[in-house]
């Protein structure tokens, strides 16, 4: 199959559902090889399995550096290389200060900027090595504006951009790229189960007047770990419909 990642290695963390499986679909679409890696191995199994490509799942849980590695050296051992890494893996906690945990805060911190830097280290450590390597971390425009109830949520989704942009300098001159997305309202199984009135105060602040789709995305992360954007790193793009430029 030719496209944008023939023959490319392609791991996604949170890869079994939502923007992770979008991004999975359309990276095999271009002729990637992909290894999704999410929380529960059936699940990453099953997402693997109907995709119409070259796909498996592991089993891995982002917070723990070990199993990231392991991860990573599947993707190696299956197809020889590990040419791009998207780092997606996500979970929310949402409260107000007043009645967040301190077990809420650190479990979303954990996740998503813990497992974001467990996932850029390792991935880059194998990437400097083969000369070359995209990787794709999955902020939000939450960690630009900040949203009541999501104090720990945009201070992870913050942090990713800071890491972004500081992993992106150390590894630039190996050839690796490291770059951030940052969606906004994006159709997935969790933002329509909000209520209808946050829904509505949402998409009254998008310009475009509509929700984006995960393939949407997904076209954003395909061209960041493709060699369109070979002269960028460090960069963090907005998927939001213009909402809160």
């Amino acid at each position: 199959m030719d496209g944008l990642l023939k023959d490319k290695v392609a791991l996604i963390t949170g890869g079994a559902q939502g923007i992770g499986l979008a991004i999975a679909h359309t990276f095999v679409e271009h002729g990637a090889k992909v290894v999704i890696a999410d929380l529960e191995q059936e699940a990453a199994s099953k997402a693997a399995s109907e995709l119409d490509g070259e796909a498996t799942g592991v089993a891995c849980d982002v917070r723990d550096l070990e199993q990231v590695e392991a991860a990573c050296q599947a993707a190696v051992t299956a197809y020889g290389s590990l040419d791009v890494m998207v780092n997606n893996a996500g979970i929310t906690r949402d409260a107000t200060m007043r009645k967040m945990t301190g077990d809420d805060f650190d479990v979303v911190m954990q996740v998503h900027l813990r497992g974001t830097w467990n996932g850029t280290r390792t991935a880059a450590a194998i990437m400097r090595e083969q000369g070359h390597g995209a990787i794709v971390n999955v902020s939000s425009i939450s960690g630009k504006v900040g949203f009541i109830g999501q104090t720990n949520y945009s201070a992870a989704k913050a942090g990713i951009v800071g890491l972004t942009k500081a992993a992106a300098k150390e590894v630039a001159f190996k050839g690796v790229r490291v770059n951030a997305v940052q969606p906004g309202l994006i159709r997935t199984a969790m933002t329509e189960a909000m209520p209808q009135k946050a829904w509505d105060a949402k998409m009254a602040e998008i310009p475009m007047g509509r929700v984006g789709e995960p393939s949407e995305v997904a076209s954003v992360a395909l061209f960041l770990a493709s060699d369109l954007s070979s002269y960028m790193t460090g960069t963090v793009m907005e998927i939001t419909g213009g909402r809160l430029m």
